[in-house]
């Protein structure tokens, strides 16, 4: 690191020092403190010692002050007899005062910043200078090192539990306090939602169907959902149909305005008063299309990595995906290549800490059962995907097959496989005419 950057090493003493010094003097301003740093945000190995045992301290509930924190560095092994509990005593009295404590953390951040990007720039210079894979292979991952700086997390290392333990608590009591709602973004299915808690940073989620069973339609209104919800960007990669087409699927939906009449602009005043009233409310959301159908994922990556406040990425869909990295597969296995296609989707949403949802079609397996319903075993091309996914939705609707059952308009999202929780057969409701699915209403016949 010295010999990157010559003998001077991007670091601030005075406000390592402070922000320990704060939470010696005022424990009350931990909580702020651990929520902002992390260890290796401190250069000095000392300073890096103290806060790791605060932090220890925090999480089991202990009382910190300059002889409590003593005494556990000598539990953890890391006490110096020498000279740590006079610098304890030194940085508890030298701290001005703990009501800066959020200046002296931003010092100290940016100066951890600075020391990490000429690490991922020295890196860089050195993949290039070695010629280690193809130019699009190097810039994908000097983009990937440089946006988790960004995001001000590391691209992969270990972490101290005591970091995550802290993590999960925060989470746990951002949730208590408001009211144990969805941990994840809403798909606007109540019942869909209640069993895979919405969907959550870092997901995978999948919904599988054979064609012409809607699974356009259920993306569409679970991106529209999401994006008026949260507030959030959400990134749309449509390999199918052009942005066009979807958002006239999205006016239909959203103004139930018959999508045939809407395809000829056959309206009268009613409904052209509705598809203005909808066409202002999509509007207003973030949602972003791409409709390149020749897209990799590591095409989508890069595109989301540069969205401001990105909370959902769709993809429509999976076997539609060409190419992987910009590399031609036609001499590949095609199961190994929608294998590698459907793990880099998942490492896309755990890289950028939002959910995924992937579209997939399902094998012709199910057409020569009597009980058509959609099993893991039908996904098609890959085993792999089942066991990236961590939540399979199959979609089943019986007059798909047969229009004079009882009710052709009724629905099952069938969940396959859920990390978080139960599978299961959640009912929902097909409007055909506005290519939309809604939740079933059970309080009504």
């Amino acid at each position: 690191m010295d010999e990157l950057i010559g003998l001077h090493v991007p670091q601030s003493p005075q406000a390592e020092q402070a922000v320990i010094g704060s939470m010696l003097a005022d424990p009350s301003c931990v909580p702020e403190v651990l929520r902002e740093v992390r260890a290796e945000h401190f250069y000095n190995r000392t300073n890096r010692e103290i806060f790791e045992t605060i932090l220890t301290m925090f999480n089991y509930g202990r009382t910190i002050d300059v002889v409590t924190v003593a005494e556990q560095m000598i539990e953890r092994g890391v006490y110096h007899e020498e000279n740590t509990n006079s610098y304890l005593i030194e940085l508890r009295r030298t701290t001005p005062t703990s009501a800066n404590v959020g200046e002296y953390i931003t010092i100290l951040r940016d100066k951890a910043l600075i020391r990490e990007l000429a690490e991922v720039g020295a890196s860089i210079s050195k993949m290039v200078e070695e010629g280690l894979g193809s130019a699009d292979e190097m810039l994908e991952k000097a983009e990937r090192e440089i946006y988790a700086l960004r995001r001000d997390r590391s691209a992969g290392g270990l972490k101290p539990v005591a970091e995550v333990v802290q993590t999960v608590y925060g989470d746990l009591t951002r949730m208590a306090e408001e009211g144990g709602q969805l941990p994840g973004l809403p798909t606007g299915l109540a019942d869909l939602d209640n069993r895979i808690l919405g969907l959550n940073p870092g997901e995978l989620v999948l919904i599988a169907s054979r064609p012409g069973m809607g699974k356009t339609s259920i993306a569409l209104n679970i991106t529209l959902n999401a994006a008026k919800q949260s507030g959030k960007a959400v990134a749309v990669f449509s390999l199918e149909m052009s942005r066009e087409q979807l958002v006239t699927r999205l006016l239909s939906g959203e103004s139930l305005v018959d999508s045939q009449k809407l395809l000829r602009g056959n309206l009268n005043a009613d409904e052209w008063r509705r598809i203005v009233t909808a066409a202002g409310n999509i509007s207003a959301t973030r949602i972003l299309i791409d409709d390149n159908p020749t897209l990799s994922v590591a095409d989508m990556n890069a595109q989301c990595r540069r969205v401001q406040d990105l909370g959902l990425v769709v993809v429509d869909y999976l076997q539609l995906m060409q190419s992987a990295g910009g590399r031609s597969n036609a001499g590949e296995n095609r199961q190994q290549v929608v294998a590698d296609m459907s793990r880099m989707l998942k490492i896309m949403a755990k890289e950028l800490e939002v959910p995924v949802l992937c579209l997939s079609q399902l094998s012709r397996a199910a057409e020569g059962r009597q009980d058509k319903r959609p099993m893991l075993s039908d996904l098609r091309e890959s085993g792999a995907i089942e066991q990236d996914a961590d939540v399979v939705i199959g979609l089943y609707r019986e007059g798909y097959y047969n229009k004079d059952c009882e009710n052709p308009n009724s629905a099952e999202a069938i969940i396959l496989k859920n990390r978080k929780g139960q599978v299961g057969t959640v009912e929902l409701m097909w409007l055909a005419d506005y290519t939309t699915y809604v939740s079933v209403d059970h309080r009504h016949e």
